[in-house]
C-alpha cells in the first residue's frame, strides 16, 4: 500500500533570488531601494562638501534670531522682535487658515454648483456652465488681482464711516466693510467660557449620533425623522442654555472708529479675504465637474427606482445618488485639496504673509539661508500635503463600497 506525501522542500539557495519568481520581485525592489538610497547619499555629500568649501554649512540657528519685520495679519501675538521660527509658525497658521476656508468654500460651491449643472431648470443649468467655464479657464492668479482689486476700490474707506458718506454704516451695527478689510467682534473670554465650548464640542458629537440614528432608522425601519432643525435645535440650544446660565461669560469687543481706523474686534484684511474667495471659487469649478461626473457616474435606474418608491427629488439626490457618488468624486476631490493648498503660495501677490512669504521670502533674504529654508518649505508642504491625503483616503474607504 503506498501512501501520499509532500514532496519534499528544496533548500534555499542564493540563486534563487534571481532565478525564483517567489523572491526575484523583492530582489529588485531591495536593489532600486540601495541605489536611490545611494543616490541621495551622494547628492547630499556632493551639497555639504560644496557648502563647505565655500566656507558655508547648513544650520538654522537663525530660527532662534530676531526676524526684524512685521507680518499684517497675526493669528497668534507676533512683533518686530519676535524670532524667526516665530514668523514662520504665523505664516504656517496663515496658509492653513487659507487652505481650510479654502476647502470648504470650494466644497459647498462645487457640490451646490455641480448639482445645478445637472438641473431641469435651463437659465439654472446654464449659469452655473458660465460659472465653471469661466473660472477654471483663467488663471487662478489673476482671479487673486481681480478679487482684491474690486475689494479695494469698491469698500468704502474707515473715514466714511464717520458720517461723510450715508451708505457706509457698519452691517448690523457690529461689522465694518471697509477697503482695508473687514472688522468683525473679537470674543472676550472670561470664567466658564471653556465649559461653554465643551458644551458646544459636545453638542457636535450629539449632531453626529442624531443623524446616524435617523439614517438607521430609515434603512432598517423605512421610517423618516426631521433631521434640519433637531440638528439646529442640538447644536446650539445646549451651549446657549449653558452660556446664559453661567451668566454670559464670553463677551464681544465690538470695532470702534476711532482716529483714521477702526480699533477694536478682529480684521481680516482684503488681502486674506481675496485670497480666500478666489482660490474658493476656482477650486470650486473644478469640484463641480467632480460632482457631475460622479452624480452621471451612477445609473439613472437608481433614480428611477428611488422614484417608483415615492421618494422626493430631494431626498433621492441626498439618500441614493450623492452617496453612490461619492465613490467616484472623492479621489480627484483629493487632488483638488491638495492643489487649493499649495495655490495658497500665490499669496504674497494681495501681501497676504503665509509661509511662502515669511520663511520663503523676508527670512530667506534676511538670513541668506536659501537651502534651510527651501528645505523646511518643502517639509511643511510635503506634510500638508500628506496630511490632507491621509484624512480624506481614511473618507473614502469609510466611504467604499463593502462587499459581504
Amino acid at each position: 500500500m503506498t501512501t501520499l506525501s509532500d514532496p519534499p522542500r528544496e533548500s534555499f539557495r542564493l540563486s534563487m533570488l534571481l532565478n525564483d519568481t517567489r523572491y526575484r520581485s523583492y530582489t529588485l525592489q531591495f536593489i532600486a531601494l540601495v541605489l536611490l538610497l545611494l543616490l541621495f547619499g551622494y547628492l547630499a555629500s556632493n551639497l555639504v562638501t560644496n557648502l563647505a568649501d565655500q566656507g558655508q554649512n547648513i544650520s538654522y540657528k537663525f530660527l532662534g534670531e530676531p526676524a526684524g519685520y512685521d507680518i499684517n495679519q497675526r493669528p497668534i501675538p507676533y512683533d518686530s522682535q519676535s524670532t524667526h521660527m516665530r514668523a514662520a509658525i504665523v505664516g504656517v497658521l496663515n496658509t492653513l487658515i487659507v487652505s481650510v476656508l479654502g476647502c470648504i468654500t470650494a466644497t459647498i460651491l462645487g457640490v451646490l454648483a455641480g448639482v445645478a449643472r445637472l438641473s431641469p431648470n435651463w437659465l439654472l443649468r446654464k449659469l452655473m456652465s458660465v460659472y465653471v467655464e469661466i473660472f477654471r479657464n483663467i488663471p487662478v492668479f489673476i482671479w487673486i488681482l481681480i478679487i482684491f482689486a474690486i475689494m479695494a476700490a469698491a469698500m468704502p474707506a474707515p473715514r466714511a464711516f464717520r458720517g461723510e458718506d450715508p451708505e457706509a454704516s457698519p452691517l448690523f451695527g457690529i461689522i465694518a466693510l471697509t477697503n482695508r478689510g473687514v472688522y468683525i467682534p473679537k470674543p472676550i473670554l472670561e470664567n466658564g467660557s471653556g465649559i461653554v465650548f465643551a458644551v458646544f464640542l459636545l453638542s457636535i458629537v450629539g449632531v453626529f449620533f442624531y443623524r446616524r440614528y435617523a439614517r438607521n432608522l430609515l434603512f432598517n425601519t423605512g421610517k423618516l425623522l426631521p433631521t434640519f432643525w433637531p440638528t439646529l435645535g442640538i447644536l446650539f440650544l445646549p451651549a446657549l442654555l449653558v452660556y446664559f446660565a453661567l451668566g454670559m461669560p464670553i463677551g464681544w469687543e465690538i470695532p470702534e472708529l476711532k482716529g483714521f481706523n477702526f480699533q477694536g474686534g478682529v480684521q481680516i484684511r482684503g488681502s486674506l479675504i481675496a485670497l480666500w474667495l478666489a482660490l474658493g471659487i476656482y477650486t470650486g469649478a473644478f469640484v463641480a465637474e467632480n460632482v457631475r461626473a460622479g452624480i452621471q457616474a451612477v445609473s439613472a435606474g437608481q433614480t428611477e427606482a428611488a422614484a417608483a418608491l415615492g421618494l422626493r427629488p430631494r431626498r433621492i439626490m441626498n439618500l441614493v445618488i450623492l452617496p453612490q457618488a461619492l465613490r467616484v468624486i472623492i479621489p480627484p476631490l483629493i487632488s483638488q485639496y491638495l492643489n487649493l493648498t499649495k495655490n495658497s503660495s500665490l499669496a504674497i501677490a494681495v501681501g497676504y504673509m503665509d509661509i511662502t512669504g515669511t520663511l520663503g521670502g523676508i527670512t530667506l533674504n534676511q538670513t541668506g539661508r536659501a537651502i534651510e529654508a527651501i528645505l523646511l518649505l518643502m517639509l511643511f508642504y510635503l506634510a500638508i500635503s500628506l496630511g490632507i491625503s491621509a484624512i480624506m483616503n481614511a473618507y473614502n474607504n469609510a466611504m467604499k463600497l463593502k462587499e459581504r
